[in-house]
């Protein structure tokens, strides 16, 4: 079996799960380097018996026979990071998104191109087994002509106020999967999107320039719909749940919870909260997500989550965001030419 070099830029959150995995997981993988800047996550490439690490990007990318990045850094390096990867040669996993402006996308995507690498973003809600299987019932046929789509996306609390100042927004931060997953399930091209937005959850949001709590209809090519809802915030837990309507019959996703057990007594019917957080909801998903980045690094087929996903996904978020602040529906070729 043919090993592959990787290395790891970045020990947060997600930093870390995606090192688990490529370590326990994936025996055709060495994970040779990885890079944080912070001293103490040196202890995590001790933990997972990773050889070298580093403080900065440069020593990470001068490692000798390095076939592969995985950038889950801030998102004010990713596209820099992205840069220097593909112009040293180096298949790139990052996560999303490449830039909060998109000419610097498009800046970086042609880069990439240019240097004849392959590049994979990070929308891991694709590789859901759940999501996974509404798209085959759509594919097939199952749910006839998809008529609406309906998403939900709550989150159980909000980030800190520090970390929203910088995400770019609600619609580009968290929204952004929404938008993605929209066009995944439904495997069509976006024409119009009307947003409405308001902040529900903390004043603090507000005063950040922010939104913590709205309503998105996206209209299809075909005229056909989404209807996506966000809240920062939701009193029992991590909400997730995906439904297709269609002229056949309807498909939906559901929650998942920690264990599927019902109390039924005279004071009521009581369960489980659904699992916490994106951590544990999509637990299985990140795994998927690095297995199909990784087969297609050994089998060299196209990447399943290109840059130009990403730049949709994005327009779409763009296209939000001047709905809520010019009150109207905007037509995503107001963003986006193509």
């Amino acid at each position: 079996m043919e090993t592959f070099n990787v290395a790891v830029a970045g020990l947060g959150r997600i930093g870390k799960i995606h090192l688990k995995n490529l370590v326990r997981n994936f025996p055709e993988i060495r994970v040779v380097v990885v890079m944080d800047v912070m001293d103490e996550s040196r202890a995590i490439a001790d933990e997972y018996n990773v050889p070298l690490f580093v403080k900065t990007y440069a020593e990470l990318l001068a490692v000798p026979d390095l076939d592969a990045v995985l950038i889950c850094s801030p998102t004010d390096t990713h596209a820099d990071y992205v840069i220097q990867a593909a112009k040293a040669g180096k298949q790139i996993f990052c996560e999303k998104p490449l830039d909060l402006s998109l000419e610097r996308v498009q800046e970086v995507l042609g880069i990439v191109k240019a240097s004849g690498v392959n590049l994979m973003l990070g929308f891991n809600r694709r590789f859901d087994p759940e999501f996974k299987k509404i798209r085959q019932l759509v594919e097939n046929g199952s749910v006839g002509d998809p008529q609406i789509l309906k998403i939900t996306s709550r989150d159980p609390g909000p980030p800190p106020i520090s970390y929203i100042k910088v995400s770019g927004g609600m619609f580009m931060d968290m929204t952004i999967h929404d938008f993605d997953m929209a066009r995944y399930i439904s495997g069509k091209k976006v024409r119009e999107v009307y947003a409405k937005a308001s902040v529900k959850v903390d004043p603090e949001i507000g005063a950040a320039g922010d939104v913590d709590t709205a309503v998105i209809i996206l209209t299809f090519e075909d005229d056909s719909m989404a209807v996506i809802d966000n809240c920062r915030k939701a009193a029992y837990g991590y909400d997730q749940r995906l439904e297709v309507f269609g002229s056949k019959g309807m498909a939906q996703a559901e929650n998942n919870f920690p264990n599927n057990h019902k109390l039924f007594t005279e004071a009521g019917v009581s369960g489980d909260l659904p699992l916490h957080f994106f951590l544990e909801r999509y637990d299985v998903s990140y795994n998927q997500e690095i297995k199909e980045f990784i087969d297609a690094l050994v089998s060299g087929h196209e990447m399943p989550v290109g840059g130009e996903d990403g730049i949709k996904a994005m327009a779409i978020g763009l296209a939000a965001k001047k709905s809520v602040q010019e009150n109207r529906p905007v037509l995503l070729s107001e963003i986006l030419d193509h």
